[in-house]
């Protein structure tokens, strides 16, 4: 478990999972119509994943210039998530 925590494999995996999430989640709401829609969802999530992938960069070592691209990019999608829920 600590070799795939310290390779940052763990936040594939996790990234992998998102992936899974948002294809499955965007196809529901194609065939029924019901759900989340699609570019509210992706907005959501997008912030979640640039989390994690500043989490797998903290954790393979990146440079502090990575991992803050990084924070930035989730704090712009999270910024994002705001305006379109802000009604």
């Amino acid at each position: 478990m600590a070799g795939l925590i310290e390779s940052g494999r763990i936040a594939d995996l996790i990234l992998l999972l998102v992936l899974a999430e948002a294809v499955g989640l965007v196809y529901f709401y194609r065939r029924t119509g019901r759900g989340v829609r699609p570019l509210d969802l992706l907005v959501n999530l997008a912030a979640g994943a640039t989390l994690i992938l500043a989490l797998r960069a903290a954790l393979v070592g990146a440079g502090w210039q990575t991992i803050a691209f990084f924070l930035a990019l989730a704090g712009l999608a999270h910024l994002g998530d705001l305006v379109r829920r802000w009604r």
